[in-house]
């Protein structure tokens, strides 16, 4: 066979050759991403305030199991998560006790969105002492009560309308010498659990919650005496920019019929 046959063969065979390399190339990613779902699955940093402690669990369990991400939560007062933002923290998705420290994260600027409310949480008094709730206001009145647990209200939404409860009853000035206030409910909680205070105000979450069901005693605090508790949630700008659609998926899952229903199983009202 002649050189020029030769040179002309060997120069289709490279042609062909580079043609079937670009193809593979091209569909080689897709292939992997079809294979390998969890190749994409993100972590997410989530600001979570500190009355969803035990529920969210839960919460995260399931949409793990639904989206393939992951969840990395961070658990404090609200006040303090919303100051943690606003300085920088790379929180993806902030669950906040109520629908204020959002709304100024959003008006600032920090967020994609103005605030939705995905719960609303009901306010309980709860004690592993011996105590008649029953007569929770002559019983916290009685000399026997010397210590009452309540969460920071500056900066834990239950604490402040716990608070508020005091004055509907006209309580506050009799029992203020008496109160102990606490960084979080988180801390509220283990002092009432401890038995360090003789009672102390949370949320129904934690009294219903497997891992405090059945200790001690509680009484739900009627509506009437404080504001409504409406929790909210956010997108954060540093969510947009890290994990836009994994953030954007845990913010509308807390807002489906699954959540929803781990939320009331746990003693939270629908939003």
């Amino acid at each position: 066979m002649a050189p020029s046959t030769w040179k002309k063969r060997l120069m289709k065979f490279r042609q062909h050759h580079r043609r079937l390399v670009g193809v593979l190339l091209a569909i080689l990613p897709l292939s992997l991403s079809i294979a390998s779902p969890a190749a994409r699955a993100d972590t997410l940093s989530v600001a979570v305030a500190a009355n969803l402690q035990f529920v969210f669990s839960t919460l995260q369990t399931t949409f793990e199991q639904k989206s393939g991400h992951r969840l990395q939560p961070s658990f404090n007062s609200s006040g303090r998560l919303a100051t943690q933002i606003q300085l920088g923290a790379p929180f993806d998705v902030f669950l906040s006790a109520d629908m204020g420290f959002p709304q100024q994260l959003y008006q600032a600027g920090f967020t994609t969105g103005a605030p939705v409310s995905y719960a609303r949480g009901v306010l309980v008094l709860w004690s592993l002492k011996p105590l008649d709730l029953r007569q929770w206001q002559t019983s916290l009145s009685a000399p026997t009560v010397k210590r009452i647990a309540i969460a920071n209200p500056t900066i834990a939404p239950y604490g402040r309308e716990a608070l508020r409860t005091l004055d509907f009853y006209g309580l506050r000035t009799a029992l203020e010498p008496k109160l102990v206030y606490a960084e979080s409910i988180s801390q509220a909680n283990q002092y009432i659990y401890s038995q360090a205070v003789d009672a102390g105000f949370t949320s129904k979450s934690v009294v219903l919650s497997a891992a405090m069901q059945g200790q001690g005693s509680w009484i739900e605090v009627p509506a009437a005496a404080y504001q409504p508790i409406a929790q909210g949630v956010v997108m954060t700008r540093y969510g947009e920019k890290t994990h836009p659609l994994a953030a954007r998926q845990f913010h509308d899952f807390l807002l489906s019929p699954a959540a929803q229903a781990i939320l009331a199983r746990d003693g939270y009202l629908s939003p």
